[in-house]
């Protein structure tokens, strides 16, 4: 399991669980603006009692060239055009090629990342076909795949609006005040509720008609 500690993580972990899945979860400390994210992951993944939860650490802000791993970028407050500059080059990626890693190791038959292609900013690596791609070149590139069953990739999130995913969340439990979505949360963890990502968490909470939990800076 990929949990970033946002909204969406959080849910595909508790669906994982109800399904019967025994959870190895990964989250990256990879230079990212607010570390409150990668906080909240610590707190689910210990409050979710999963049976290992590592996180990596990356450098990803030598790179820069976004606005979660650049101070020189600012956050947008506005809707944009295009793919935003929130989006940090080849994270998805990055990502995925180290739970595969993890999942070799493991011999795990699937890896579950929580992204989203409807009620999301647009970034490319959340898409249908870029997961199809991944799945592809993950099992051409491992033992597992060339010698073994091969590797899955999950996504239960895929298809869902931001508001069906918090039914779905609430129906099973989750305590979404621990999770963290937003791109620029001070250091208690309080949203700023003016980012992409907030807006569209607080929409779905309103379009699903569930008490929105989310902690906001005066």
């Amino acid at each position: 399991m990929l949990l970033s500690g946002g909204l969406d993580s959080v849910t595909a972990l508790a669906m994982a669980q109800e399904a019967g899945y025994e959870c190895y979860v990964l989250s990256f400390d990879y230079g990212q603006r607010s570390q409150t994210e990668l906080n909240a992951a610590k707190k689910i993944a210990a409050q979710m009692n999963v049976a290992d939860h590592k996180v990596v650490r990356l450098h990803l802000e030598d790179f820069g060239g976004s606005a979660l791993t650049d101070d020189s970028i600012d956050v947008p407050v506005e809707e944009e055009e295009g793919i935003p500059v929130t989006y940090v080059p080849a994270r998805n990626t990055v990502f995925m090629s180290l739970a595969l890693a993890w999942a070799e190791v493991l011999e795990a038959k699937y890896i579950s990342i929580g992204v989203n292609a409807v009620d999301y900013s647009g970034y490319p690596d959340c898409r249908p076909e870029y997961v199809a791609a991944f799945e592809t070149m993950a099992n051409l590139a491992t033992k597992a795949g060339v010698e073994g069953d091969g590797i899955k990739i999950l996504t239960p999130l895929i298809d869902l609006t931001k508001s069906e995913i918090i039914a779905e969340g609430n129906r099973l439990g989750v305590d979404y005040g621990l999770s963290v979505s937003c791109y620029q949360a001070d250091d208690d963890g309080r949203a700023c509720r003016e980012c992409d990502s907030c807006r569209i968490r607080a929409k779905g909470f309103a379009d699903a008609g569930v008490s929105d939990p989310t902690r906001y800076q005066p």
